[in-house]
């Protein structure tokens, strides 16, 4: 199974988000853009892993879920990694927010005690919206730049649980789907 953990957004935060970013979208209509339905952050990629590691790693978000309050996350302008004039992977920030740190550094070391490895750089969180085709030129890393001064964006999104997601690769992209949903304690 292809796995990783996730903050979902709730439906009408993706919806507000695919229409702000529209422009990017118009402006590389040829990129490979997220579905709506797939705007997430992603807390942990875990790749291909045994169906056997599951009720381990449900286990393991739910302690920290248990321990954890619901958190808002700040989602702002549009981002591109490595840089905006060489994108491959364009995404909307999350602002800086301490409980999400502490968040990821728990799943970090959960995962390390099932010998799953750590990620070996900072976390940068993030919600992918997508990612730039090979053999982009100029113009069209450009105009991609002008569209994302285009997007003005400014919202909290609530999330509510970690969520242990599949990801299934098919000839129309990538289908997610929820494997386990570990809420968070009330507020």
């Amino acid at each position: 199974m292809r796995l990783f953990l996730a903050l979902n957004l709730p439906a009408n935060v993706r919806r507000h988000c695919f229409e702000a970013t529209g422009p990017l979208r118009q402006a590389r209509p040829d990129a490979r853009w997220v579905p709506e339905g797939h705007l997430h952050l992603t807390l942990k990629f875990l790749g291909e892993q045994p169906e056997g590691l599951v009720p381990s790693l449900t286990s393991a978000i739910d302690a920290i879920a248990t321990a954890t309050r619901p958190l808002d996350l700040a989602l702002g302008q549009v981002g591109a990694f490595p840089t905006p004039k060489r994108p491959r992977v364009v995404y909307l920030t999350v602002a800086p927010d301490p409980k999400l740190e502490l968040l990821h550094h728990d799943v970090e070391v959960a995962c390390a005690a099932l010998a799953l490895p750590i990620e070996g750089k900072p976390f940068r969180p993030h919600v992918t919206l997508g990612r730039e085709r090979d053999g982009a030129g100029q113009e069209e890393r450009r105009a991609l730049r002008e569209a994302a001064r285009q997007v003005r964006l400014k919202t909290l999104a609530p999330v509510a649980s970690i969520d242990l997601m599949a990801s299934e690769r098919g000839p129309e992209g990538s289908r997610h789907r929820l494997v386990h949903a570990a809420p968070f304690r009330d507020r």
